[in-house]
C-alpha cells in the first residue's frame, strides 16, 4: 500500500532554512508525481512544488522561485524540498501528494495520495 510520510516541521526564524522530506513507502518515484503543498492560516491550500516521475522535472510556484528546490534521491523513495530565506508568509501546513498523472509545468492534476502533513511556522 502506498504512503507518503512528511518530516521536518518545525519554528523556524525569518529568514531562515528549512528542509521537508516525503519518504514514499509501496512504490518507485519512477512512477509517481510528488507535490508539495501548503495550507495557510486563512487561505486555500497552494501547491508549492513538484517533481515529475521519470525524469525529475521541478516545477515552482511563483511564490517560491528562487527560495525553494526540490529534489529526489538516487533510490527514488524520498523527497526533498529546501526551503531557504523563509518569510512568515511560508507558515502553514505542508503535504506531500502523488500522482500517477504526468505533470510538467503544473501542478493542475488530480492528487491521489496525500500525507499527513507537517507544520512549518515562520517567526519574525
Amino acid at each position: 500500500q502506498l504512503q507518503l510520510v512528511e518530516s521536518g516541521g518545525g519554528l523556524v526564524h525569518s529568514g531562515g532554512s528549512a528542509r521537508l522530506t516525503c519518504a514514499a513507502a509501496g512504490i518507485n518515484l519512477d512512477y509517481l508525481t510528488i507535490g508539495w503543498f501548503r495550507q495557510s492560516p486563512g487561505k486555500e491550500r497552494e501547491g508549492v512544488a513538484s517533481i515529475s516521475q521519470g525524469n525529475g522535472f521541478p516545477y515552482y510556484a511563483d511564490s517560491v522561485k528562487g527560495r525553494f528546490a526540490i529534489s529526489r534521491d538516487s533510490a527514488k523513495t524520498t523527497v526533498y524540498l529546501q526551503m531557504n530565506n523563509l518569510k512568515s508568509e511560508d507558515t502553514g501546513v505542508y503535504y506531500c501528494a502523488g500522482t500517477e498523472a504526468i505533470a510538467i509545468g503544473t501542478m493542475g492534476v488530480p492528487w491521489t495520495y496525500w500525507g499527513q502533513g507537517t507544520q512549518v511556522t515562520i517567526s519574525s
